[in-house]
């Protein structure tokens, strides 16, 4: 959700009501990935079967059922992402520890969204380093004020009211080591947000919500084809694990099967031949195709915020032809 235009605060929680908007869908995860319960007072924690290195928070429903990750070393642990609400964090925080028996000593902001910088705070309270690229973290103060319209009500007083200060390690692609442990952070450009981190180590992506499981893409800004780049970006390394912001762990196909989806919508609006104004009914026509070529996934909604965006980008670099 760090995007630098936003509909209306007030529209966003009217239309997501107990979800915050993931950038995605996913293809059939892998079966060997515990996964949070539905109906739960408390989030879960889990280690990858096939890595147990790997570890995972989700948070409740009220909380999105966020994914944070973490990653085990000889003497600590890396997380990534530190949940939209700070009592999640501080869940977090206890469970990841409780379950390795080793402290965390960094964590890292992948994208501009709350959910993966509103517990910046609670981590750096404890002593804990918290980082992002330089260009997430510019997009940062301008993504809290318009969420913090938007949520801070409705979650208080369990929101953050101070903007989150991560720290930048800079603006190029590099390493980073705590605990034992040394990931690739490679800094990449727009996709579901303006700006994404993407974490590589030994085999695993982390990919923020690049990749989402079970809903509809929230593309309200509109830059689908550079959504698929950065996607293509990821598949180039070829992962074992792909770890979406939402939804459960898979493999490469998880990418494959985003890709698809953006251009399948790219195709359906290309159908309609966009032009500005749009004409009536156009819109609506675009996302009643795409609910039925993908009738299984949730919050259709996203559509409602994301479609017009695409739309507009679509037909200016049409009549750019």
């Amino acid at each position: 959700m760090g995007l630098s235009r936003f509909v209306s605060p007030l529209l966003c929680v009217v239309l997501l009501g107990a979800s915050l908007s993931a950038c995605g869908g996913a293809a059939s995860p892998s079966p060997d990935v515990a996964t949070s319960g539905k109906s739960r007072k408390a989030g879960t924690s889990a280690r990858l079967e096939a890595d147990p290195r790997i570890g995972v928070y989700t948070s409740i429903p009220w909380g999105f059922e966020t994914n944070s990750f973490w990653i085990e070393g000889p003497t600590g642990l890396i997380v990534i992402d530190t949940q939209f609400l700070p009592s999640a964090s501080a869940e977090l925080l206890q469970q990841a520890e409780s379950v390795t028996g080793k402290k965390v000593e960094l964590a890292i902001v992948l994208h501009p969204n709350p959910d993966k910088f509103n517990g910046t705070a609670t981590f750096q309270a404890r002593g804990i380093r918290v980082v992002t690229s330089a260009q997430v973290l510019a997009k940062i103060p301008h993504v809290h004020e318009i969420r913090t319209r938007a949520f801070a009500a409705r979650y208080a007083p369990d929101y953050p009211k101070d903007l989150p200060k991560p720290e930048s390690f800079g603006d190029t692609t590099q390493e980073l080591s705590a605990g034992g442990v040394t990931v690739k952070a490679h800094v990449l450009g727009p996709g579901c947000s303006e700006a994404h981190v993407v974490l590589e180590y030994d085999g695993h992506v982390f990919v923020g919500d690049l990749v989402g499981q079970g809903t509809h893409a929230w593309v309200e800004i509109g830059e689908t084809e550079a959504w698929i780049e950065r996607l293509a970006e990821i598949a180039a390394k070829s992962p074992r694990f792909v770890h979406p912001g939402r939804g459960k762990t898979g493999g490469a196909d998880l990418l494959a099967w985003e890709t698809g989806y953006l251009r399948r919508l790219l195709d359906e609006v290309a159908k309609e031949n966009p032009t500005m104004p749009p004409p009536a009914g156009a819109i609506d026509r675009v996302k009643e195709r795409m609910r039925k070529a993908y009738p299984g996934l949730d919050y259709d909604v996203f559509l409602d915020v994301g479609l017009e965006e695409v739309w507009q980008k679509q037909a200016a670099k049409a009549a750019a032809k």
